[in-house]
């Protein structure tokens, strides 16, 4: 007789050798998107982006890291401490570790179960030789004949329960959905991960653009104080109307709401951050830089639109996704397939607990079980069918966030071949603006031109400033979507 061992390994191995898998052959869906950016796109890759105060290093987004693309101190310590402490990447990080459990669990069906038990069984037999209603155990030899003695029966072994055979692969396809899952959420966090800092960047740079536009307000209001003072004076020697005064007072009065709203708008502005941070901002951090003419940010390579489909995260989940959903169909296509399960145990029985390891209990058992679906309500072609659908629906999803991709690259290619003409022209307009408004203030002084002519030019510098501002935040967040658009570079973090 074959020992029990030899036979459990002789119906593993013929398990292993004669496995298939259902699964269908997985081919990357073609990216409906052209190989090359639009027309107005490509030339803006080979942009400096000077007026972003870009240092000159030519990396792909995928091969620098964020330490090497943002460049400001300051802004690397905030990154640092929003990795750490951002409670959306918190749940992310920890999504991804319960991803993970499931696919262990998942892959832990591909192998039996073998676990050591011991039993015991006790029961008074009745004395007409009947057999209770509860019955007897199924491996005990019950006494011929009415003892109305107690009957006992222990056994202690190893073995495994209701161990399913992969020939059809099911459970390993069920396995490859899992770990494709797991890859998929990782993939997630780390595209949360970029999104948190671009998001930490784009607050920072608001906090700067509010700061200068804060000071350029500050700057103002002297300036019309200064304006106002003087009109007073020429109004009270009789050499300015009343009607200057007035204008030179409601200069006055705007620059002071004005700072107001700027005031308002940069505590918003630091709240956001330290909601996006996770704590309150530190006041040990270094030295910041400065929206005008700080030097915050690395320029970036553009690859063509088939090396960003290699390396943006959100990509790389959907396809994951798509891979899972391929899996699912050999799952479903193996349930219209016999299965084989086998249960077996090997140890020893005895009706005394204390011979129960003596020599001559050995005993063992083999129970291999076969099903073959015949008729299940239409249940397993339903499940095809719908492992089917959502397969197409993953390559939409796939197929979505390619086009999405291709229109974010493209917007932010497009975008940055603009600034460098805009911020150019915009800051000629302040250098006019400032000749016209020191013009005009000399002239008023020497009586030649009504406050009005001043005020106006007071007003189309200020506006001027206020536009320079805001072009250098929008280069530059341009510059960090594009930098997150193209896939961001590794991201470093630990599981908790």
């Amino acid at each position: 007789m074959i020992n029990m061992n030899h036979r459990a390994l002789a119906w593993l191995g013929a398990a292993f050798l004669s496995a298939c898998t259902l699964t269908p052959h997985y081919d990357r869906p073609r990216a409906p998107v052209p190989n090359q950016w639009p027309a107005d796109s490509r030339g803006a890759s080979e942009s400096t982006a000077s007026i972003a105060g870009a240092v000159p290093i030519q990396l792909s987004a995928d091969q620098i890291g964020w330490r090497e693309f943002f460049t400001d101190e300051r802004l690397r310590h905030l990154i640092e401490i929003a990795l750490g402490n951002n409670r959306n990447l918190r749940i992310a990080i920890l999504n991804v570790a319960a991803s993970q459990a499931q696919f262990h669990i998942q892959r832990s069906d591909l192998f039996p179960s073998i676990a050591a038990s011991g039993s015991g069984f006790i029961e008074k037999l009745p004395a007409n030789g009947a057999i209770p209603l509860g019955g007897t155990s199924s491996n005990a030899q019950v006494p011929i004949g009415g003892t109305g003695e107690t009957f006992r029966y222990y056994t202690a072994g190893i073995g495994f329960t209701s161990y399913e055979l992969d020939l059809f692969g099911r459970q390993r396809s069920l396995s490859t959905e899992a770990f494709e899952q797991y890859l998929a959420q990782d993939d997630t966090r780390r595209s949360g991960q970029i999104s948190l800092i671009g998001e930490v960047a784009n607050d920072y740079l608001a906090v700067l653009a509010d700061q200068a536009l804060f000071v350029l307000t500050q700057e103002t209001l002297h300036s019309e104080t200064e304006s106002y003072q003087l009109t007073k004076a020429m109004y009270d020697a009789d050499t300015a109307t009343l009607l200057s005064l007035r204008q030179a007072e409601s200069a006055v009065d705007t620059a002071r709401a004005n700072l107001a709203q700027y005031q308002r708008q940069l505590a918003q502005d630091r709240h956001a951050l330290t909601l996006v941070l996770g704590q309150e901002i530190p006041e040990d951090l270094p030295p910041q830089g400065a929206i005008i003419d700080g030097q915050l940010l690395s320029n970036l390579q553009v690859l063509l639109p088939s090396g960003v489909l290699t390396h943006r995260p959100d990509i790389m989940s959907a396809e994951h996704a798509l891979r899972a959903a391929n899996a699912d169909i050999g799952a479903a296509r193996a349930a219209f397939f016999p299965r084989i399960e086998l249960t077996a145990f090997d140890g020893t029985a005895s009706s005394s607990l204390s011979s129960l390891f003596s020599k001559g209990t050995g005993t063992w058992s083999f129970a291999p079980n076969i099903s073959l679906p015949i008729f299940a309500g239409g249940r397993n072609r339903a499940n095809l069918e719908l492992a089917h659908v959502e397969k197409n629906v993953a390559v939409a999803r796939y197929e979505l966030a390619i086009q999405t991709a291709f229109r974010e690259v493209s917007d932010a290619l497009s975008a940055r071949g603009t600034y460098d003409d805009e911020v150019a022209a915009q800051e000629a307009l302040v250098t006019a603006d400032t000749e016209a408004y020191d013009l005009a203030q000399l002239r008023f002084r020497q009586g030649l031109d009504s406050y009005l002519t001043t005020l106006d030019a007071q007003r189309s510098l200020y506006a001027a400033q206020q536009g320079l501002v805001s072009l250098r935040q929008a280069a530059l967040a341009n510059q960090v979507g594009l930098y997150k658009a193209l896939g961001g570079g590794l991201v470093e973090y630990s599981q908790m």
